[in-house]
């Protein structure tokens, strides 16, 4: 009886061993992966900045015809401007509700 316990530990402690293992293995393919899924994301969101500006600028040249260059900056500028104002206020309510949020968790 001795036996088959002290066999069943030994089983339970190679079994053990043998998932550490695995586990380890699925750990580097997932982090190897990943490394390189952040760097092809970052490359993509570079380019995408980068197109950004060339509509930006596009918007400029464009509108330079018939508004003059000032003007023509002004309204592109004012436009992105509403813009980082509008998501300024999106992102304070948002935070504002996880504030919110966690402010009833004191009282109790």
């Amino acid at each position: 009886m001795s036996d088959e316990i002290v066999s069943l530990i030994e089983d339970g402690q190679n079994y053990f061993e043998a998932e550490l293992a695995y586990q380890k293995t699925r750990a580097s393919f997932v982090a190897d992966r990943a490394k390189v899924g952040l760097v092809l994301v970052f490359g993509a969101l570079a380019f995408l900045h980068l197109a950004l500006i060339a509509l930006v600028v596009g918007l400029v040249f464009a509108l330079a015809p018939l508004l003059g260059v000032w003007g023509a900056l002004a309204i592109v500028v004012g436009l992105l401007l509403v813009g980082v104002v509008t998501m300024a206020v999106m992102a304070k309510n948002r935070f504002g509700a996880i504030a919110a949020a966690f402010a009833g968790e004191d009282e109790q």
